[in-house]
């Protein structure tokens, strides 16, 4: 995605309170070897960007003033009522390093599965996204989570992911939950019943 950016000199509340003003969020961009940098981005333009799931785990184009960089959005500041962004955070990527971020989940097949039609049982996501290293140009947009062979009262764990090739998951050493199935306390007793 390709993002457009200008080069901002003032800073502070004031000058930040100015530039939203006129429909501007700031910014900055650090990392990598050059020194950080102030940025101005269109309001409007980069809160309907945030909606996009994409724009959240992907490696975007910044052009500012017609040089282009890669980047990741690290942080954004909402308002807290109104339809405005207050802040955006990106770093620099370097395509030879690798990246540690964090990429969604997509969970697919549940209605399939046999826990839900078999046994009627309840599916709860224990985390919505994963963290991971790779290098720029292999960072998933998302990662899909295939829950059609899932049975009662199992779960699902970050080793039994397949993740995409270049992809690690950084779980430090423990195998996370992702999903698990439980079935409900009335479905239970009414098979209890029913034997």
């Amino acid at each position: 995605m390709k993002v457009v950016a200008f080069n901002r000199t003032q800073q502070g509340t004031g000058a930040s309170r100015r530039l939203r003003n006129a429909g501007q969020t700031p910014g900055i961009i650090y990392g990598g070897a050059e020194a950080p940098q102030l940025i101005a981005l269109d309001g409007n333009a980069l809160f309907h960007a945030l909606k996009k799931e994409a724009f959240h785990g992907s490696v975007l184009d910044l052009d500012i003033e017609g040089k282009t960089q890669q980047v990741l959005l690290r942080d954004f500041q909402m308002h807290a009522y109104k339809q405005l962004v207050l802040h955006a955070d990106f770093q620099r990527v370097d395509a030879s390093k690798p990246i540690h971020t964090k990429v969604s989940l997509h969970f697919v097949n549940a209605d399939i599965s046999p826990a839900v039609k078999l046994s009627s049982a309840v599916i709860s996501h224990v985390a919505n996204e994963l963290e991971v290293a790779c290098l720029p140009g292999k960072l998933p947009e998302f990662i899909e989570v295939d829950l059609s062979k899932l049975e009662a009262g199992q779960s699902v764990h970050v080793n039994d992911l397949t993740l995409p090739e270049g992809v690690t998951a950084l779980t430090h050493g423990q195998n996370l939950t992702l999903v698990t199935t439980s079935i409900p306390r009335g479905a239970a007793s009414a098979e209890a019943a029913a034997e």
